[in-house]
């Protein structure tokens, strides 16, 4: 039998966040070694961590890093990466917009006073006036369920999750774009994800002070 997958991050959503999500939509099980100390991070740079960063997952005998090398291996394992180029190309050019609008949210934990509201305008601007017109006419264009080749992909996971971390901080982002709204109850409800918004499950929870904390300390 092989073995789980072993993520190695911080206690913290961060860009592990997006790893945990299509395992866990895969239906995977995984394991999980945080690292709590700038000095075991050290460790990890000099050992195993091929460009000093993390993430890192342990997967089929490999330790992948890089975010989206990551995703995409974990895709295409489980059948999340479409049935041909033409598909393929599609799933990473949505994801790569969709881990686009993922990162100006991942910052604003980080940020203060002024430039703290201006990020959450940006946010709400981008999201509302960039990313989800855009994924509402895809989904208008084709009339199926899901974002490429009428099954769940990356795209779809991604965007799902993009829809939350949006919500957190905006929460009416999803007015005006009735497809979207469909979109996240129809993906919301395949089992594994209902598992992974459960209680007790591996989802990481929003930012907070002690998070922003714990990383400066471990990585400034």
């Amino acid at each position: 039998m092989a073995s789980k997958p072993i993520l190695h991050y911080v206690n913290g959503r961060g860009r592990m966040e997006s790893i945990r999500w299509l395992l866990a939509v895969a239906g995977v099980e995984f394991e999980e070694k945080f690292f709590e100390t700038r000095e075991q991070l050290q460790k990890l740079k000099e050992t195993v961590l091929l460009f000093q960063q993390v993430p890192m997952v342990e997967i089929d005998g490999m330790k992948l890093v890089q975010t989206r090398a990551i995703l995409h291996y974990i895709a295409e394992k489980y059948n999340l990466l479409g049935k041909d180029m033409k598909e393929r190309a599609h799933i990473i050019m949505y994801s790569e917009g969709t881990m686009d609008l993922m990162e100006l949210i991942m910052i604003y934990p980080f940020l203060k006073g002024e430039e703290s509201k201006q990020r959450l305008v940006e946010i709400a601007n981008k999201a509302k006036g960039r990313y989800f017109p855009a994924f509402e006419n895809i989904l208008k264009a084709h009339g199926q369920n899901f974002l490429v080749g009428n099954q769940l992909s990356m795209a779809d996971v991604q965007l799902f999750e993009a829809i939350l971390m949006v919500e957190e901080k905006v929460p009416d982002a999803l007015t005006g774009f009735p497809l979207l709204q469909a979109f996240k109850t129809r993906i919301s409800n395949i089992p594994t994800v209902k598992t992974f918004l459960a209680p007790g499950s591996k989802r990481k929870p929003m930012p907070d002070a002690k998070y922003v904390e714990d990383i400066i300390k471990i990585f400034f």
